[in-house]
């Protein structure tokens, strides 16, 4: 793997046969978390197909010129042209893996598939999810001499990590950046003994053997399981969203929204997180409309009474996304007035959505009992319905989502496994 600049495009990547770019920036998580899966794949592959990084902030007009709007993103060259899709933001490693098989001889893809081994280890208690929950689960076994292994498909931290600033967690007088709280939460945890298996992909858990398969050729073994596994942004479904994510696109303001320095950004919600991302969007851009469909936003008083005090940001109340067309750089947002039906048009350089969440369990939501929102029911103990096996944060079923009372899931939970495992 070799690290490039814009002047060295043309012979590394145009003329450099079967190449595999990743277009990185700093302080952006989804680029960490992609970083060791790209290394470890340009091991397997690196005969076949070369591998470059280049560092996007610093090579902004090449990245422009590609269309490259968000990061990670990687695109496959063939003889300089492009010749599979573009992947951009919490990449998986399966899909890396799909792309690079389509650009070699099936028989090179078995020989190269050949060199991975399977692998068995075992551990007293398996998390999955490396978010405040999961972590602060972690530190309490880890101090109490359990063997954990944490398991996460991105780096530790959740949607912390993304977050511009935490305001409201106790002992910090100041706001604390979120990257720097989640980091060092999990430094914590690390430094106690805590095993990390991050940044891989979760092939299949299963819950009443206790087994969790990674990257397809891991299986990790335990007494317990806690699913610590958190939520993911929900999705507008208008027509091509999906289409532009990472081309336009975001759902992550902590990433992307440095690109948009003096340029106009359309921002979709209205709850604290739209709100607080939009404060921050704000320091880059030079004008965001905000799209929310009920008649006042719904975020704390506090964040609203900024935003509404910034003479960069305008809202749009009762108002929903019906469709995102890419025209050149600019990005069009066909929106409708919710009370008039009235179609408009807002044109701009970029979309960031933030409408919420929903939890992460389509790997084993058969299995749980499950409240009228699809979150997973739990005991005071964060037992679930199938014994050995808790759920804590995010993705349980609860009044309040915050990162103080998944911490506190978290601590209830490692408490009761430590007391039962005694």
């Amino acid at each position: 793997m070799k690290e490039i600049n814009a002047s060295e495009f043309e012979t590394e990547v145009l003329q450099g046969g079967k190449v595999v770019l990743d277009f990185y920036s700093t302080e952006c998580p989804p680029c960490e978390a992609l970083a060791p899966k790209f290394e470890n794949l340009s091991r397997l592959y690196g005969n076949d197909i070369k591998f470059f990084k280049i560092f996007r902030q610093q090579n902004r007009e090449l990245a422009d010129k590609l269309g490259v709007k968000s990061s990670p993103t990687l695109l496959f060259f063939d003889n300089g042209k492009e010749v599979a899709d573009r992947l951009s933001g919490g990449i998986k490693r399966s899909d890396i893996i799909c792309h690079l098989d389509s650009m070699i001889p099936v028989e090179r893809v078995k020989a190269i598939k050949s060199q991975i081994k399977p692998a068995v280890t075992e551990f007293d208690v398996i998390i999955l999810g490396a978010g405040p929950a999961g972590l602060t689960a972690g530190l309490y076994l880890c101090q109490a001499k359990i063997n954990t292994v944490m398991v996460d498909i991105a780096l530790p931290g959740g949607h912390v990590s993304t977050t511009h600033e935490v305001s409201n967690y106790p002992g910090f007088i100041e706001p604390q950046a979120g990257y720097m709280l989640s980091h060092n939460m999990s430094e914590q945890t690390k430094l106690c003994g805590s095993v990390y298996k991050v940044a891989v992909d979760v092939t299949r858990v299963d819950l009443e053997k206790k087994e969790v398969v990674i990257d397809e050729y891991e299986t990790l073994k335990a007494k317990r399981i806690i699913i610590a596994t958190g939520t993911s942004p929900n999705l507008t479904g208008a027509p091509g969203e999906m289409e532009l994510k990472g081309k336009g696109i975001s759902y992550c303001a902590t990433c992307d929204a440095k690109y948009f320095v003096d340029k106009e950004v359309v921002v979709i919600g209205g709850g604290n997180s739209a709100v607080e991302e939009s404060d921050f969007i704000a320091k880059f851009a030079s004008k965001i409309t905000m799209v929310h469909q009920f008649d006042k936003l719904t975020a704390n008083k506090k964040a609203q009474e900024k935003l509404l005090a910034n003479p960069k940001i305008k809202v749009l109340y009762e108002h929903e996304p019906r469709s995102f067309v890419k025209e050149g750089n600019q990005v069009i947002s066909e929106i409708e007035n919710l009370k008039t039906k009235e179609r408009i048009k807002l044109v701009s350089d970029g979309v960031f959505i933030f409408i919420g969440f929903k939890p992460n369990i389509d790997l084993f939501k058969e299995k749980l009992e499950l409240d009228q929102w699809g979150y997973i029911k739990t005991d005071e103990d964060m037992r679930t319905s199938i014994p050995g096996v808790y759920a804590v944060g995010d993705v349980i079923s609860k009044k309040y989502r915050q990162i103080t009372t998944a911490v506190a899931d978290g601590t209830i939970a490692a408490i009761s496994i430590a007391k039962e495992l005694d």
